[in-house]
């Protein structure tokens, strides 16, 4: 059981890491609000993961006998996905088109409902739990629902736990955190994603 919450616990912040809309928005709050504003507002997209990461343990396990005749395939398929996922955050420019001005002063309920609805209108996000959950072994036929239900609150527990440390680092190093900090931020966290991949990719084969 306990194994099964570690893996989520991984999976959870390789979901969060990626330094897109969401992660603008929160960086940008932690500057301009504090670090409170920041990390509700990555509650808020950790709480729409947690979401989305129900529904596709629901589909995946529909599909439980096809994925345990397939499970070696499966796995090299999800490093595959995986490697391409951590190319294009590497070469992402996070800061491109995403606007700069301050937003109006909201609440911290306001700063959870727009981060999470920002988080769920990007319903490709399956496909990024679909590759994990294969590439991890996240569904398996001998796993019991207790052992599901503590996966699933790693994921939420990964979430927030990134999204602790990422607004905690950009209020502790404001100056640092400009359009190039940023940047090298996504290249570093595609860089990981991609060596996480072939570690188990070569693993499975």
């Amino acid at each position: 059981m306990f194994t099964l919450f570690y893996v989520g616990i991984v999976i959870g912040v390789l979901v969060s890491c990626p330094m897109g809309p969401i992660g603008m928005l929160c960086i940008q709050r932690t500057l301009a609000k504090g670090q409170l504003s920041g990390f509700v507002s990555g509650l808020g997209a950790a709480f729409s993961d947690f979401i989305y990461a129900i529904g596709t343990c629901l589909f995946m396990g529909l599909l439980v006998n096809f994925i345990q005749a397939h499970e070696r395939s499966l796995q090299i398929f999800g490093s595959l996905f995986m490697v391409l996922i951590g190319f294009y955050i590497f070469r992402s420019d996070p800061v491109k088109n995403i606007q700069q001005n301050r937003e109006p002063k909201q609440t911290l309920v306001q700063d959870f409902v727009t981060a999470f609805l920002l988080t769920f209108s990007n319903i490709l996000i399956v496909l990024l739990f679909i590759g994990l959950f294969a590439q991890y072994g996240f569904i398996l036929p001998e796993q019991s629902i207790q052992m599901t239900i503590s996966g699933l609150i790693g994921i939420f527990a990964g979430a927030v736990i990134w999204w602790l440390f990422i607004t905690f680092v950009a209020s502790l190093m404001r100056q640092w955190f400009n359009a190039k900090g940023i940047r090298l931020l996504n290249k570093i966290m595609g860089t990981v994603i991609i060596a996480l991949a072939v570690i188990v990719f070569i693993i499975s084969i």
